[in-house]
């Protein structure tokens, strides 16, 4: 099990629990007493701390998004330069996620399926993880090395949904490389673009 999820207390065992059992057979087909078996508790005790699946795969995002939140910002150091920052961000996201496959298919694919849950649960966490890419960038506009043209929470969108989908072909069809390699070849897409030189004006 990833860092990102502590198996410490009965909560958090429950909550391992459900990431594996949803990472190996899906949201739909998991059942409560699944969860309750794997966590070695009764079915009555998931109840005590979740109202239900639903709940639980909406704790499973919290969990996640709040550590790539506090890691993040105490990663993202403002006395280093803005690409050095936003590579260390960007590794922090892929290698917490390629850390734990069974995590990162819950966060990656089973968590898509409920639009009702992200717009009720993720909406805050995303808007803050967004902000927190979008203040790197801005330090960096400062600091005259990003365009002052470049609209930091557009670009902050944009480099989120690179992550996110890189993220998803390694859960998808990634088996055999580590998510954390592509850190170096997302930078490298951020910092150079798509069209070189003369030849893209």
């Amino acid at each position: 099990m990833s860092e990102i999820i502590d198996r410490g207390d009965k909560r958090e065992r429950i909550l391992a629990a459900a990431v594996s059992c949803f990472g190996k057979d899906g949201f739909y087909r998991t059942r409560i007493r699944d969860i309750a078996r794997r966590a070695g508790v009764a079915d009555g005790t998931v109840y005590l701390y979740f109202e239900g699946k639903e709940a639980l795969l909406g704790a499973v995002f919290t969990s996640v998004m709040e550590g790539f939140l506090e890691r993040g910002r105490a990663r993202a150091d403002a006395t280093l330069p803005v690409g050095e920052r936003l590579r260390a961000l960007i590794d922090l996201h892929l290698s917490g996620l390629g850390a734990d496959r069974e995590l990162a298919t819950v966060f990656q694919i089973e968590l898509r399926h409920s639009a009702r849950l992200m717009e009720s649960v993720g909406q805050g966490l995303l808007r803050d993880y967004f902000h927190l890419i979008a203040e790197i960038l801005e330090d960096g506009q400062r600091e005259g090395g990003l365009r002052a043209d470049l609209d930091p929470r557009f670009a902050a969108r944009c480099i989120f949904g690179l992550v996110d989908e890189t993220a998803t072909a390694w859960v998808l069809h990634g088996a055999d490389r580590r998510l954390e390699e592509m850190t170096a070849p997302l930078m490298d897409f951020i910092q150079h673009g798509l069209l070189g030189g003369d030849d893209g004006a």
